[in-house]
């Protein structure tokens, strides 16, 4: 079934690629939204990005190109300013108005999934990799994706451990922070890790210290957009009161994340952090073999 399943995206990414030979593959990128950039880079395409946003962090080197803003808040001008032949970003680039400006000035848009979903994810790189002109090398990437998460789920599921208990918080500088509910990113790279995400609401949503505290988390998984590290712990704790005293807090079971890997769907980086998440929730598990790698 997996050789079908991936002769299958081989000879989908194949159409894709001819489509994309009828025309000029772009050479000048600008890409708005961590994870597609960091895909744009694992399939070789960091020499095309001309600007990205403030969410495309990883790797360190593109801090080096112009930034066009936050994905959500582009400016036409800052884009057009880098003469792209292509903006790359997700369903949640924006504002429209904005994304109409720029191909009225004749500016290809591609906007991929931002859904949590292998399935998504594999149409989003095979579309990647036709762009690139690389869509065996998009495939690779799709299928060691899943190799992973395969192998990951197959050692956390052969483990006699309850899954712990685990809230997930995005922080705004400290203040009262986003719990991930149902239907997020957040809540997908949980239940990879091996863990069940106490928070029942839809999306994203404000608790009170009090509500945070009562359902009683083995541990939380907090990230801010603006601190980092021991002064996130330290603000977060500062304005929630109640949490402070809990017992997640008193048994030290906090842990930091960066909010980079929340952002534009599914990114490269994800295998290796829920594998540094699993191993936390669950000491006894061995590391991933190396093919698995």
């Amino acid at each position: 079934m997996r050789r079908e399943y991936t002769l299958a995206g081989l000879c989908a990414g194949l159409l894709l690629s001819l489509d994309a030979l009828a025309e000029p593959l772009p050479q000048r990128w600008v890409s708005a939204g961590g994870a597609a950039t960091e895909w744009v880079v694992e399939l070789g395409g960091e020499p095309r990005l001309v600007g990205v946003d403030t969410t495309s962090q990883h790797p360190a080197s593109l801090q080096a190109l112009p930034s066009v803003g936050y994905q959500r808040q582009l400016s036409a001008e800052g884009v057009l300013t880098l003469t792209p032949d292509l903006l790359l970003g997700t369903e949640e680039m924006g504002p429209p108005p904005v994304l109409d400006q720029l191909r009225s000035a004749g500016v290809r848009i591609e906007q991929l999934s931002a859904a949590s979903d292998l399935a998504a994810l594999e149409d989003n790189l095979q579309r990647l990799g036709a762009l690139l002109g690389e869509p065996q090398r998009a495939q690779a990437a799709v299928d060691d994706f899943r190799q992973r998460l395969d192998e990951l789920q197959r050692q956390i599921a052969a483990l006699p451990a309850e899954a712990p208990g685990v809230l997930l918080l995005i922080g705004q500088g400290g203040s009262n922070p986003l719990v991930a509910g149902r239907g997020t990113v957040a809540e997908w790279l949980l239940q990879r890790a091996g863990a069940r995400n106490l928070a029942q609401h839809e999306g994203y949503k404000t608790l009170s210290s009090e509500a945070l505290a009562a359902l009683d988390a083995d541990w939380l998984v907090v990230t801010d957009r603006q601190l980092r590290g021991a002064e996130m712990q330290q603000a977060l704790l500062a304005q929630n009161p109640a949490l402070a005293s809990s017992r997640v807090v008193r048994e030290g079971h906090l842990l930091s994340l960066d909010p980079t890997l929340l952002t534009g769907g599914l990114g490269p980086r994800l295998p290796a952090t829920l594998e540094q998440l699993a191993r936390t929730f669950y000491p006894d598990l061995q590391p991933l073999s190396a093919d698995a790698r």
